[in-house]
């Protein structure tokens, strides 16, 4: 029997999705996989830091110890209780009926636009941003409100309170206080405080995202939005960055009275089947003091920054800036305006097979800003080979500015 070939162009397709592209994330993962690849790409924790024995022997004992470890269940309540006590560490004080546990960060995401947000609503963004939040949104065909992200001091809140002044009431607004993807940047105490003030003076609902917040590098850490409010700030965090991104683990911290709609709404995403990663990561919370972990993370990804900075000065000073990060794993670099950041990309994966993220990849609706710039990864990649990379980037824009 001959089967037809089946085209997309046989189905009618959702209008987003006829629309929409692989975001530049995923083409770069595909990217660095080829061999001889070096890359400074994407936010990856380093692979050598991963607690492979105690996961492995947290999993053997949830194997041995739980006879419904691998059946459909409820979340976890005792990783909520560790999750409670890690949140305390980051300044804020919730219980158990505050936390819903999700399937990493972006799943976090993904499950409260869908809650807040109606087709065609408003959401306040900045105009640079992490693009998961960019493909989370986009099936609903939102109308953006983008702000300004001040490369010293993070949103522009004086532009949030002007749109609100304008009767504006969008569904959410978006913030990365800490660590901020890509511009690296972490969000003024005077700019929480003043956020939180409007999104209860308008009663408008923050969507926090604080992948990055546990992962600082100073000595003085502002606690994040959530600290502040605990009725319009949505708090999301996520293992993937502080234990392993393979377990799909993270959290919402939400009013206790909507996490019955807010599992109405995994529920028809997932119905609740990472149960056995839950019991691992609690199982490991269990055994292992997480604080500790975190602490070392730090240390090792402060060197690391460190590494990169030093690179950057010795390699691609006067012909770009860039600013120290206290959180996170980027560090976002200002090219000349007479270098473009994806033909810079281009070159230098042809010439010295380095790649990184052009900055117009996290430009929203695919626009301009930020064309020369670039954000380069520290997390990953070891030292030596942080210094050698920057030294190739350095050899390649040394030609671009020739040209």
């Amino acid at each position: 029997m001959q089967l037809t070939a089946y085209s997309t162009a046989d189905c009618r397709l959702a209008g987003w999705a006829r629309s929409t592209h692989q975001s530049a994330l995923q083409e770069m993962l595909n990217l660095t996989s080829r061999p001889n690849i070096v890359s400074l790409a994407l936010g990856l924790p380093a692979a050598e830091f991963f607690p492979h024995a105690a996961i492995g022997e947290a999993a053997t004992q949830v194997l041995c110890r739980d006879p419904r470890a691998l059946q459909y269940g409820p979340q976890m309540e005792r990783l909520k209780s560790h999750i409670v006590r890690l949140m305390r560490t980051r300044g804020v004080v919730c219980d158990e009926t505050q936390i819903f546990i999700t399937a990493g960060a972006q799943q976090g995401m993904s499950l409260l636009a869908r809650m807040l947000l109606d087709p065609g609503d408003e959401v306040i963004i900045e105009e640079l941003i992490y693009s998961g939040i960019q493909q989370v949104i986009e099936p609903f065909r939102p109308k953006t409100i983008t702000v300004v992200t001040d490369p010293e001091s993070g949103m522009d809140v004086d532009m949030v309170e002007s749109v609100l002044r304008q009767s504006v009431r969008p569904a959410f607004i978006y913030a990365i206080p800490d660590g901020h993807n890509p511009v690296s940047v972490s969000m003024s105490r005077e700019k929480r405080i003043r956020l939180v003030e409007l999104a209860r003076q308008y009663q408008v609902p923050i969507i926090e995202d604080d992948a990055y917040g546990f992962l600082h590098y100073e000595s003085q850490q502002i606690p994040p939005l959530r600290s502040l409010d605990d009725r319009f700030v949505f708090y999301i965090g996520t293992f993937s960055k502080i234990l392993a991104p393979a377990l799909r683990a993270g959290w919402i911290v939400a009013p206790q009275e909507l996490m019955s709609r807010i599992s109405i709404v995994k529920e028809a995403s997932d119905i609740d089947t990472a149960t056995f990663a839950q019991r691992i990561v609690s199982s490991y919370c269990d055994n292992e003091t997480i604080s500790v972990r975190i602490a070392m993370l730090c240390r090792e990804y402060k060197s690391r920054r460190d590494a990169m900075l030093r690179a950057l000065k010795d390699n691609l000073a006067g012909m770009a800036s860039w600013r120290k990060p206290t959180n996170g794993f980027f560090v976002w670099v200002e090219l000349s305006d007479r270098v473009d950041g994806t033909e810079f990309l281009k070159e230098a994966v042809r010439a010295e097979q380095v790649a990184f993220i052009p900055g117009a990849a996290f430009s929203i609706s695919g626009g301009p800003r930020a064309a020369n710039c670039i954000r380069l990864n520290f997390s990953n990649p070891s030292e030596d080979v942080i210094a050698d990379a920057v030294k190739r980037l350095g050899l390649v824009l040394e030609r671009l500015q020739v040209k």
